[in-house]
This record gives structure tokens, C-alpha cells and sequence, in this order.
């Protein structure tokens, strides 16, 4: 499977009344293992479940 580049943005919940934007590029074989692999990654580096964590936008990456 050919893995294509996606530019993924959103925020997480930082703090009680705070959410952090973010945006990260990244590699994956669709839009939807995108998204998946944005939940492991922060909820794994931030220690917080899926509902604090809130994807605004995926973007395929052409030409790179």
C-alpha cells in the first residue's frame, strides 16, 4: 500500500478552559488512518482520550 503525505490540524484540550492548536504532518495510506494515527500520537504524548482531542481539518500533500 502506498503511503501518501496529509497535513492534519485541530486543537486538544491542554487545560480545563485551554485548547492548544496544533498541526502535523504525516504519513498514511488515506484520510482515515490519518485521523487514527493523530489520536495515538497526541493521546499517547499528552496522555488524554479521543474527546479531548479535536481534528478540524485533513489535507492531502501533493508533490513532495
Amino acid at each position: 500500500m502506498d503511503e501518501k503525505k496529509f497535513e492534519v490540524k485541530g486543537t486538544y484540550q491542554e487545560r480545563r478552559d485551554f485548547w492548544k492548536p496544533y498541526t502535523k504532518v504525516l504519513s498514511a495510506p488515506n484520510a482515515i488512518q490519518a485521523k487514527e494515527r493523530i489520536y495515538a500520537i497526541i493521546g499517547s504524548k499528552h496522555r488524554l482520550a479521543r474527546l479531548y482531542i479535536k481534528v478540524e481539518s485533513i489535507s492531502e500533500l501533493s508533490g513532495e
